[in-house]
Parts: structure tokens; C-alpha cells; sequence
């Protein structure tokens, strides 16, 4: 079975609620890409193996601002780290870098979650 990225069933971004792989984290969401967990003092990016970036554990310290855009058909949340280059796409794609996230319709209401709580730290 072939398993495309924006195919990646109702489960998507469907919970905010700690994991297991997450539990002391706030706000847990599974996204095409990967899982962001957004702890007390940082955020925690898991990709998924066939994903081209490593995982990432960002201290709240280095976040400057989250790029949120719920998109038509697949959305993207981006964190604003200090020294990552700010990806801003192009006029028919969503941008791509360590520090960004896709996710279909589902998982909208986890990014808004994600993004509010991120802020929420990065502003102390």
C-alpha cells in the first residue's frame, strides 16, 4: 500500500490530548508529516520515516512566531526559530523546511491549539 501524504485518513490531527509517545506534553498533533507536541519550556517535532527532515526538539527561548494558514485542502503550521530561515512557499505551494508541519482539514482545529499554545510560551 502506497502511502501518499494527503491521504492519511480521519486520525490526521484529530486529537490535542497528550500520547504516549507525548504524555507530559500540552497539546499533541499528529500531522501528514509528523507529530508536534508542544511541552512547558519546548516543542517537539516527530516526522515520519519518509519524511526528508530529522526530528527537532525547539527550546521556547529560540521561537520568535508560529505562520499558521488553515489552507484550502492542506494547511501548514510553521514555527519562527532563531537561525532556521523563515520558509514562505510560492503562490500554489505551502512551504517546506525542519521547522513546518502539513495537515488536511482534520487536523485544523489541533494546529489553531498548537499555534495558541506555542504563542502563549514564546511571549513568557
Amino acid at each position: 500500500m502506497i502511502d501518499l501524504p494527503w491521504g492519511c485518513g480521519s486520525d490526521t490531527g484529530a486529537g490535542s490530548e497528550p500520547s504516549a509517545d507525548h504524555p507530559d506534553a500540552d497539546v499533541v498533533c499528529k500531522f501528514q508529516d509528523g507529530t508536534l507536541a508542544v511541552y512547558d519550556d519546548y516543542v517537539a517535532i516527530t516526522r515520519v520515516d519518509r519524511s526528508d527532515f530529522n526530528n527537532r526538539e525547539i527550546p521556547v527561548e529560540e521561537i520568535t512566531g508560529v505562520d499558521y494558514d488553515s489552507g484550502i485542502t492542506i494547511g501548514y503550521i510553521q514555527i519562527e526559530q532563531i537561525d532556521v530561515p523563515v520558509e514562505s512557499g510560492g503562490l500554489l505551494s505551502d512551504p517546506v523546511n525542519p521547522n513546518t508541519l502539513h495537515f488536511d482539514r482534520s487536523g485544523r482545529e489541533c494546529a489553531k491549539r498548537a499555534r495558541d499554545a506555542i504563542l502563549e510560551r514564546a511571549r513568557g
